[in-house]
């Protein structure tokens, strides 16, 4: 029986090519050329169950519903965006959802009272997002996200593919407005975030999102009143 090639980090002139190739394809193009170049998982989709991860969901369950997909489980989500992630769990039959959770040992160390969010948001997010992340891909080449030009300054001009440092991020939808969201959503049926109607575009932690206003850029509710704008993921 012949050993399946592994899935290796692409260098800087392979990444170029990806994206020349695939600049002008659909996501679904993309996803279909990661499940059949890297079977065993080594690059997961990394879903938030926000407010657009229905759309990646989606797509990757028609392609493969045991494709990997990875959940961080911050302890600080809305209840809400924990219902909605077992509801889509169900609703695309996933069979390979796991939640990375932040070491307990350590949040008893660095965040005690559960309330290092308010006097420093950014070492919350790297000691409940980024770090338990970081663990989970020492076992992967890299991982799939949800990011879009359209959503900060910071990721205008993100590529499909793109390195970051010994990792592969792909971002199928990148190129992706808002209403090519939504009527993604709304020609598949699929159901909704529950906190969307009332007003939040971008789902994060409970105590850092807030609602958006109308003309509001689509991630000002996230830790708003300071400059903060990423949670450490992608920076």
């Amino acid at each position: 029986m012949l050993k399946r090639k592994q899935f290796t980090l692409p260098g800087e002139e392979e990444v170029d090519a990806l994206n020349a190739s695939f600049e002008q394809e659909r996501p679904e193009r993309v996803l279909e050329w990661l499940a059949s170049n890297a079977t065993a998982g080594e690059v997961p989709l990394v879903s938030s169950f926000g407010a657009d991860s229905v759309v990646l969901l989606d797509m990757i369950a028609q392609i493969d519903a045991n494709y990997p997909v990875l959940f961080i489980d911050t302890g600080k989500h809305f209840i809400l965006t924990l219902q909605y992630r077992d509801e889509l769990k169900a609703h695309f039959g996933l069979s390979n959802l796991h939640s990375i959770t932040p070491d307990r040992e350590i949040l008893k160390e660095q965040d005690p009272r559960g309330a290092l969010w308010i006097t420093n948001p950014d070492a919350c997010c790297n000691l409940r997002k980024t770090v338990p992340l970081a663990t989970m891909m020492v076992n992967h080449v890299g991982w799939i996200t949800g990011r879009k030009h359209f959503q900060t300054a910071h990721r205008s001009n993100l590529k499909i593919f793109e390195l970051d440092g010994n990792h592969l991020k792909v971002n199928p939808l990148a190129n992706w407005g808002a209403a090519d969201v939504a009527d993604y959503i709304r020609s598949r049926s699929l159901p909704g975030h529950p906190l969307v109607p009332k007003g939040y575009v971008s789902i994060g932690c409970a105590p850092c999102t807030s609602p958006v206003a109308e003309g509001e850029d689509s991630r000002s509710g996230r830790w708003r009143g300071s400059e903060k704008t990423e949670c450490g993921l992608h920076i």
